[in-house]
């Protein structure tokens, strides 16, 4: 039996402020200038806080990607059929994707689940919830209960990693519409106009756009969401993947793992677990920037600022993981430079 929703809420708390005094204060004894690594000092102090330990390793990094489709890909928002969701899918056990590629190259573990793809795949099915959601121009994408089952897909993702020894999650996400039920929970959640929180996706033309954006408008007004309740924004025009990014979140607060975040689709899952509980955020860490159109906009929203700028917006964890080797460098640095105190000169002093 697996950690329930309601419970782990109860098991998060805050990070540990001894552990980030310890861990500023060995950055500020390592020979040279103050703060002169900027945010990758900071990414390992957060770090320190999280592990609840200045002593730090991440020797086990995994990619953690959610695949699923979305009953919405029949109101013709997407360039590709549902079918690619399966094919990709399929991929990422192959070692064949983008994100395999680059993970590979920085010795990270991918874990593609199949929480909701709309066929059976070779991918093991124990985790999926159903065969993808509803179509939410229609009716809603889930109920109120798949969509706390899929997060506990995630929660418990989480913690099976940390017994095999991961000591930092990324996040990614595969399911051909997913942009569209992303930007739909961004609209609701942000209460900001469709248009803002909406681009083309995995390419659509200036009319597809027009017709994803009707299509998001429809859904809201149709199914009503809450946005004083994000499980209820989730379960009305959400996605299985954002759901399951929702619970890796939630777990890695939880069990004391730094959650990586992708780009647009995972920053709306990142949202959600923010808005259901404050505390997660400072177990999550933003990686880049989304060329997305509500990119930028949603990093704002979680009060984070992008360790990258690189005009990506694949999805899958290549942002995420494009991280991991910016924080194997710094942690590099930490453990292994010389003091001041070692080396017998004076210590850079604040001013």
């Amino acid at each position: 039996m697996g950690k329930k929703y309601e419970e782990i809420l109860k098991l998060i708390e805050l990070v540990s402020i001894a552990s980030i005094e310890q861990c500023t204060r060995r950055w500020d004894s390592i020979a040279k200038p103050l703060h002169s690594l900027g945010k990758l000092e900071n990414g390992i102090i957060k770090l320190a806080g999280i592990a609840g330990s200045s002593h730090l390793r991440l020797d086990k990094k995994a990619l953690v990607i959610m695949c699923a489709d979305n009953g919405v890909v029949d109101e013709g928002v997407t360039q590709a059929g549902s079918e690619v969701t399966a094919i990709v899918s399929e991929n990422f056990l192959d070692m064949k994707s983008c994100a395999c590629v680059m993970a590979n190259q920085i010795g990270a573990k991918v874990f593609p689940i199949d929480i909701g793809i709309n066929r059976d795949t070779r991918l093991p099915n124990h985790k999926k919830i159903a065969y993808g959601t509803n179509n939410i121009a229609k009716e809603p994408a889930m109920t109120r209960d798949q969509a706390i089952r899929a997060i506990e897909v995630g929660i418990n993702m989480v913690y099976e990693l940390k017994e095999q020894g991961y000591q930092i999650i990324a996040t990614g996400e595969m399911g051909i519409g997913n942009t569209t039920t992303s930007s739909a929970v961004a609209a609701v959640l942000l209460d900001h106009p469709v248009e803002n929180v909406t681009g083309k996706g995995a390419g659509l033309s200036d009319k597809g756009l027009e017709r994803k954006i009707e299509v998001i408008k429809k859904a809201i007004l149709l199914n009503k969401p809450n946005k004083q309740d994000p499980i209820d924004v989730l379960a009305k025009v959400g996605g299985y993947d954002i759901a399951g990014m929702v619970g890796l979140y939630l777990g890695g607060a939880a069990a004391h793992i730094p959650i990586v975040i992708d780009g647009f689709i995972s920053s709306v899952a990142a949202l959600i677990a923010l808005r259901i509980e404050p505390k997660v955020y400072d177990y999550m860490l933003p990686s880049h920037v989304s060329k997305e159109n509500a990119g930028k906009l949603m990093l704002e929203a979680l009060g984070m600022e992008p360790y990258i700028t690189c005009d990506m917006c694949l999805g899958e964890g290549t942002g995420a993981i494009t991280l991991f080797p910016l924080l194997d460098m710094a942690l590099a640095v930490y453990n292994e430079m010389s003091t001041f105190e070692q080396i017998e000169i004076e210590a850079y002093q604040p001013l």
